[in-house]
């Protein structure tokens, strides 16, 4: 394993970890993980802005944006001088099953299964047998068009029944799953109605629900457990994990020269090219806006990027107990180890020698360990939020994130002491204006 810093014992590192637990609890989707993050930061004294209206921005000010109701960006303008932008990024959604539209299918006249696909490159297995229910937003018809309402059936609704042994003597010698046929939740006997449910949840007349966009969701709360409390395992790390902790430094960070920026997008796992995702304008257009209202031009913009510098945060893999051999050879990020730096020769992560060294200052800074990630070169990662924002918005940015087991599952494991460490790195950053001096020299001025 390649570590770099010294590793840092937290005292309240469980309690953070119970916190990021309740956090985690409340967010069962996109959705309500940004409505969470927006009532953090109304309680922390920022202000919303809307996209359809004119902003006026004061020195000094602290606001929010929400797209889609399911991408957040929040800001603190500084007091003084506006001299470039520190950037963090990470996303709101978690791998899952989506809700087909009719979704209700009786089966043999005595179950109703729900229609539905997959969102994102879940694990199948661990989601059989588990209480799950389902989470979302729906639209209304109102007397002048429509309205969003957040929606979380919070009870033991459905189920994914396995197929028992006895009908499957082959089950444990591998099984490629149909998500069409083997994934359908079971949610009542032939006479269940979802939209019957959905109705009274919301308190509104069934035909009056004219769109939705629902998600099943793992209902097993996150809990603390190993020899010493080191593990926690919940629904959900990948990404909130990162969120959270993210969420905390940008809460603590205090910044005299930069805008200081904490970005949320949805649907990095299925690509961000949405309106709300990484791959759309929504951080370009909001820094833009922040200079237009400051009475900065385009090109005072595109000038201050030059002093910017952005972490894209999404959790990382830690080597697998079992299954060291498809790691990189040398390069073994573990739970409770510190933050992972992510490299790739490939444009999957955004790091290169100058993020890594400024990442590696601040985290030194921090009194923070860091671990270093590459993947097998015979077995390639897929991309992040970093390089897909990039080609919107071009600055120094490094990929980082936490390690994690069991990645994409229904159930996710992570190190205790990490998201603390991720938080205080954080403020650290958030404190630090990264200025260009030229020809390749940069400063981390606090």
């Amino acid at each position: 394993m390649h570590e770099e810093g010294k590793t840092m014992n937290f005292d309240d590192d469980i309690k953070f970890s119970n916190e990021l637990l309740d956090f985690i609890q409340d967010s069962p989707c996109s959705f309500h993980a940004v409505k969470n993050i927006a009532d953090i930061l109304t309680e922390n004294g920022f202000g919303e802005l809307f996209e359809s209206e004119k902003w006026s921005l004061e020195k000094g000010g602290r606001y929010f944006i929400r797209r889609n109701l399911s991408t957040i960006i929040a800001f603190k303008i500084p007091e003084g001088e506006l001299k470039g932008f520190q950037i963090a990024a990470a996303h709101s959604d978690s791998p899952s099953l989506k809700i087909k539209e009719n979704a209700e299918i009786v089966i043999d006249g005595a179950y109703t299964m729900l229609n539905a696909e997959k969102y994102g490159g879940l694990l199948c297995a661990p989601w059989f047998d588990r209480p799950l229910s389902a989470a979302g937003r729906i639209v209304v018809k109102t007397e002048n068009g429509a309205e969003s309402r957040l929606i979380n059936i919070d009870r033991n609704l459905l189920t994914i029944p396995s197929l028992a042994i006895h009908m499957n003597k082959t089950a444990n010698d591998g099984y490629k799953y149909s998500v069409q046929k083997d994934m359908l939740p079971l949610l009542g006997d032939e006479a269940a109605c979802l939209d019957d449910i959905i109705a009274d949840e919301a308190g509104v007349n069934k035909a009056d629900i004219i769109g939705r966009d629902l998600y099943l969701y793992c209902r097993e709360r996150g809990y603390i457990w190993g020899a010493a409390n080191e593990f926690m395992s919940s629904p959900r790390l990948d990404n909130l994990q990162c969120t959270y902790s993210v969420l905390s430094g940008f809460l603590e960070g205090k910044n005299e020269n930069s805008a200081t920026v904490y970005a949320v997008f949805d649907n990095e796992e299925i690509g961000s090219t949405t309106k709300q995702g990484a791959a759309s304008t929504v951080l370009f257009d909001t820094l833009v806006r922040i200079c237009e209202s400051l009475g900065l031009s385009l090109t005072d913009y595109m000038r201050l990027l030059s002093s910017s510098f952005m972490v894209s945060a999404d959790n990382a893999h830690a080597v697998h107990p079992a299954h060291v051999n498809i790691a990189d050879p040398v390069n073994h990020p573990h739970m409770n180890k510190g933050i992972v730096m992510k490299f790739s020769a490939a444009p999957s992560y955004s790091t290169d020698a100058v993020s890594a060294a400024l990442f590696r200052v601040i985290c030194e800074r921090a009194n923070v360990p860091l671990q270093v990630f590459h993947n097998n070169s015979d077995n390639p990662g897929g991309r992040t939020l970093g390089n897909i924002s990039a080609v919107n918005v071009s600055l120094n940015m490094v990929d980082i994130g936490l390690a994690q087991l069991a990645m994409h599952s229904a159930v996710e494991t992570a190190g205790v002491h990490d998201s603390a460490c991720l938080a205080r790195a954080m403020q650290e950053f958030y404190s630090t204006y990264t200025e260009d001096a030229g020809g390749g020299r940069y400063n981390l001025i606090k």
